[in-house]
């Protein structure tokens, strides 16, 4: 919508040209005056400071305006503003520098004195191309743009020397401040001039600000470094524990190999013994068969029967217990020797027949020993295996199959 204000300029608003700084407790309004004056102005209740400038609102209003690319004007009235944030200044660099709209004239009115050097600083570091002004109301402001829009320069008195050193002076420190420059040369006044003083104190700080400067770069820089090795260190690390785990996967694929090749010849082994004890038993039944058919004394038939019966039965556990011999049972053989290498083979093969719950007896038939010869090998085994008093061998053996 468009409505006339003052001196015939026409000012256009939009309900989405503003922006609310919540936090700020202020809201902040654009709107066009005439065809190239861009009005900026803070609504509050209160005096605020401004936290941060709105350039993204800024360049919507340009570009709906079309005044993107067109030389402008821009006015802000500062009724509310008692302060600027350091990131409001610091935008400064991006909007002049960066951005660079087409600034002709800039006029801040109803400046308060608390903020009016902040004002004069930025009018001191824009390009020579842009005139700044201060006025005291909207219609001073106004009046400035039309004569501009002649052709005549805003109406000033030639600059006194106070006036020029402040400006440099203001001009040094926006630049250090604000835009991080701590290199520009400072231009001294001679030893007896009034503001001598104040330049040298500003030479002064610019090389504390610029050693200081320094000293971040190198703290940085050592930051970097520190991380880079941190980063390093843990590449190393991780690089180390992937060999690591490649030859651990490595033995154990070799142990395997060698587990399974075990296997397999036990597995060779156990054929060949059951092969002969099939053969054995068959020789022994023949063997009975013609005992049978022999005519000789009772007495002496039923010894020499009874012998092959017995060696039958004998061959045939033999048999069962060879035949029953699983892979986890050769594993735990494999383990057990490697736990306990004192331990002979008779004593290996004895201790898979305890953890398969046979009894003594038959334990002791299949070795070819004695019962009471069994009972010996047990009482030495107990020590081997490094047993307690009341530590029994079947329980200890039965606990290392679970845990392998």
């Amino acid at each position: 919508m468009s409505k006339e204000i003052s001196v015939e300029l026409p000012v256009t608003e939009k309900k989405h040209w503003k922006n609310e700084h919540k936090q700020a407790e202020y809201t902040k309004h654009i709107k066009l005056i005439g065809q190239n004056i861009i009005h900026s102005s803070v609504e509050a209740r209160h005096d605020i400071t401004l936290d941060s400038m709105d350039s993204e609102l800024f360049k919507t209003v340009l570009e709906e305006t079309g005044l993107i690319e067109t030389p402008v004007h821009c006015f802000w009235d500062f009724t509310h503003v008692a302060d600027i944030s350091y990131i409001y200044k610091k935008s400064i660099t991006a909007l002049l520098y960066k951005w660079n709209p087409q600034f002709r004239l800039i006029v801040f009115y109803n400046v308060k004195d608390s903020v009016r050097i902040i004002v004069e600083s930025f009018a001191a570091v824009v390009p020579e191309s842009i005139v700044v002004l201060i006025t005291d109301s909207y219609r001073q402001a106004i009046d400035a743009v039309l004569e501009y829009n002649k052709g005549n320069a805003p109406e000033t008195e030639p600059p006194s020397h106070a006036e020029t050193m402040k400006k440099r002076f203001l001009a040094y420190l926006a630049r250090m401040s604000w835009f991080d420059m701590f290199d520009e040369h400072i231009a001294v006044p001679e030893f007896n001039d009034n503001y001598y003083t104040f330049f040298k104190a500003i030479e002064a700080m610019q090389a504390d600000l610029r050693e200081k400067e320094k000293e971040k770069a190198m703290e940085l820089e050592q930051m970097k470094q520190d991380n880079e090795q941190k980063i390093t260190d843990a590449v190393i690390k991780l690089n180390a524990q992937i060999e690591l785990n490649k030859k651990q996967t490595r033995e154990y694929e070799k142990e395997v190999a060698e587990l399974k090749s075990r296997i397999a010849n036990q597995d060779m082994e156990l054929t060949r013994v059951s092969t002969a004890i099939a053969e054995k038993t068959t020789a022994l039944r023949n063997l009975l068969d013609q005992i049978y058919a022999l005519d000789i004394d009772q007495d002496v038939k039923r010894q020499m029967t009874d012998s092959c019966l017995s060696l039958i039965e004998t061959e045939t556990i033999e048999k069962r217990l060879n035949i029953e011999l699983t892979e986890s049972d050769s594993v735990f053989l494999s383990k057990l020797q490697k736990k306990h290498p004192n331990l002979n083979q008779r004593e290996l093969r004895i201790s898979l027949l305890v953890k398969l719950n046979y009894d003594t007896k038959e334990i002791a038939r299949s070795v070819g020993i004695s019962t009471r010869g069994m009972e010996s090998i047990r009482y030495r085994m107990h020590k081997k295996l490094n047993l307690g008093k009341h530590q029994s061998i079947k329980t200890y053996l039965s606990d290392l199959a679970v845990i392998f």
